[in-house]
């Protein structure tokens, strides 16, 4: 009877126990986001001079965690940190199947455009803005929805494109790349991703510091010096992670490019684990995060 008694109040303590991580995971820390900060100096940056970037990532507004209204929060939160850029790396789109009661991309652009930065707002597209654009996906072409949204807001989408800004810490060059897994379904014969990042690089036409955003992190690997930093979403930081370690990257290189600071033959990439979810609504050990990076 005591070995019995035991063995109930063990299987109990276990239930209980993954119950609230469970709950945990599903209705608190995917509700929850807090500022990371990181501080860096890429080569070629001005010395004395300094630039505040904030960066939002996969929103996936719609989503379990994601109504207009945490949109209007994240916005608020941001202002505070008083950016003089804001960067957002894309997947404005719930995960999900498309259903009739979806916000609308014209509401959540409009909170998205009280967003206030001294030398601008720019953003870039994740799949999932094109996964679930089904006239985009037909025709094999943009614009897309979400694009269309941001921009009648004043928001400019980077797709291959660079632009040269003159900020309080001097000219300095934000280029965005297109999305890497634009096309659900690739034709034969057709590339998956609109990203060409020759001809995004080839529009920088001096040596001021350049920031390249994407949504995937993996066009990293073959980056050339002359990105001082790269900005990325997409892997939402494995969304569950455990020391560190994360047991699924939607990436091929893993856990490589997984969440962070990462600092490869001086080059500098900053994975963000942005703010919704995707496929599965829980997050844990990978909380929601708004990103602060401070250069100089």
């Amino acid at each position: 009877m005591t070995d019995r008694r035991r063995v109930l109040q063990t299987l109990a303590g276990l239930f209980l126990s993954a119950f609230g991580l469970g709950s945990y995971a599903y209705a608190w820390e995917p509700t929850h986001q807090g500022v990371t900060r990181y501080r860096l100096k890429p080569a070629g940056w001005p010395g004395g001079k300094t630039l505040r970037l904030a960066v939002i990532a996969d929103l996936h507004v719609g989503g379990p965690h994601v109504p207009v209204s945490r949109v209007r929060e994240i916005v608020d939160q941001t202002n505070r940190l008083r950016p003089d850029l804001v960067l957002l790396l894309g997947d404005f789109i719930a995960s999900r199947a498309k259903r009739q009661d979806d916000p609308l991309p014209a509401a959540w652009a409009a909170e998205l455009a009280r967003l206030e930065a001294a030398n601008g707002r720019f953003a870039v597209l994740g799949n999932h803005d094109w996964w679930h654009d089904d006239k985009a996906q037909r025709e094999y072409r943009g614009p897309t929805e979400v694009r269309l949204a941001l921009e009648a807001v004043g928001i400019p989408v980077l797709e291959n494109d660079a632009l040269r800004l003159e900020t309080a810490a001097g000219p300095l060059w934000i280029a965005g790349l297109g999305d890497q897994q634009a096309f659900l379904w690739p034709r034969p014969g057709r590339r998956r991703g609109i990203d060409d990042l020759a001809a995004t690089l080839g529009k920088v036409s001096d040596e001021a510091p350049l920031i390249l955003m994407a949504h995937e992190p993996d066009i990293f690997a073959r980056l050339p010096a002359r990105v001082g930093l790269m900005l990325a979403g997409h892997t939402h930081g494995g969304q569950v992670r455990i020391l560190g370690w994360s047991p699924i990257v939607p990436s091929r290189y893993g856990n490589r490019y997984a969440y962070g600071h990462v600092v490869e033959n001086g080059r500098n990439l900053i994975v963000s684990a942005g703010l919704g979810t995707s496929k599965l609504p829980f997050r844990l050990g990978a909380p929601p995060e708004i990103v602060l990076v401070e250069l100089g």
